[in-house]
């Protein structure tokens, strides 16, 4: 199973992929949202974690664009720092997760996010 990870800090993105490459989950990583529109291997992911504060296109704009690109792809949003209208956004539009926040915790929302 394919997963995203797309989060301007690059610490981030590293660890996230160690993580899940352990559990057994396949990944790429990118750095900007621009970045991940820009692929080819959009139609292979499962799902997508995707920071909500990122500079240039936020998450809950590119979440957004995929929606309206006919995109689906089930998203689990993260955040350290965003301001609450986001967060109360991205709730909305499915899970998201406070970070620090433990590997049995994304694992549990990557699942969910896939389910639903």
């Amino acid at each position: 199973m394919l997963v995203a990870i797309v989060d301007d800090d690059a610490v981030v993105r590293e660890s996230l992929l160690d993580l899940l490459e352990v559990s057994g989950y396949s990944v790429v990583t990118f750095a900007s949202a621009a970045d991940f529109l820009e692929s080819s291997r959009i139609p292979e992911m499962r799902c997508l974690l995707l920071d909500i504060s990122m500079p240039g296109m936020s998450g809950i704009d590119l979440y957004k664009e995929l929606k309206r690109r006919n995109i689906a792809i089930p998203v689990v949003f993260m955040t350290g720092h965003a301001q609450e209208a986001l967060i109360n956004e991205a709730k909305r539009a499915g899970i998201c997760l406070f970070k620090p926040f433990a590997g049995a915790e994304l694992r549990r929302a990557i699942e969910t996010a896939i389910e639903i």
